[in-house]
């Protein structure tokens, strides 16, 4: 009996991952999308029936690995994995253009959501998803999060988070070599992409750089369907390597 082919989208709520949805579930071989949110689903498994699966989680540590014990009975059977959460801004946290702009508040937020959210998910998953069938996760990163192309300055929380984000990354991907080596990591930025996150800073964009989410969930699943080797990669929307 050939092995059932699911896929895993947490975060499940944005924009980015709402078009990720689309795409697999209209790809027919994915057998079943497991879907991840703090909101409640509106409606979209009653269409689809038993081939979406939406769970609630409040993101919390406990949350987290009740979800991850949730999905062992699943083991073994995702073949991709998109984790798609994060944040730039919220009411009145922005990101800082000086350091007179910085809050532990905010700092502690925006590190809590961009980096050690991802790494729990990662820490509930590594037993679901270790096996035999190849499984590739990607993380969504950001080209800002690289300290080498880091020419401008500001940004600071949303930078750091992001570089301890690709650090983080590098680290687990070097631990599920020895355990999990069925997995890859990916991290991923996707562009500046027309949603909720990006609007307030889409003016200085070109007409020709703002993405719609559709386009970024095709050109993903089109890198995630291509080989990139065993190691950790860090990838723009194009495939093309960003700079550590």
């Amino acid at each position: 009996m050939p092995a059932v082919n699911r896929a895993l989208v947490i975060g499940a709520g944005s924009a980015i991952a709402g078009a990720i949805l689309d795409e697999l579930l209209n790809d027919p071989k994915i057998q079943q999308v497991v879907a991840v949110s703090r909101a409640p689903d509106t409606g979209l498994s009653a269409r689809h029936g038993q081939r979406l699966e939406w769970l609630e989680s409040d993101y919390s540590e406990a949350s987290i690995a009740r979800t991850g014990a949730s999905l062992e009975k699943q083991r073994g059977s995702f073949s991709r994995v998109f984790l798609c959460n994060g944040i730039l801004h919220q009411g009145d946290l922005q990101p800082e253009k000086r350091l007179e702009d910085l809050t532990r508040k905010a700092m502690h937020t925006v590190l809590e959501i961009n980096t050690v959210i991802p790494l729990l998910w990662l820490q509930a998953l590594q037993p679901v998803l270790t096996g035999k069938n190849p499984c590739k996760v990607a993380i969504f990163s950001a080209r800002i999060g690289s300290i080498t192309d880091n020419r401008r300055g500001g940004w600071y929380s949303y930078r750091a988070s992001k570089a301890a984000l690709n650090m983080l990354l590098k680290t687990a991907s070097i631990e599920l070599a020895r355990r999990a080596p069925n997995v890859r990591l990916m991290a991923f930025h996707p562009g500046t992409t027309d949603t909720p996150l990006s609007e307030p800073f889409q003016k200085s964009v070109p007409r020709d750089k703002l993405f719609t989410p559709d386009f970024v969930a095709r050109r993903l699943i089109t890198l995630m369907d291509q080989d990139h080797g065993d190691d950790l990669v860090f990838l723009d929307w194009d495939g093309k390597a960003i700079a550590w």
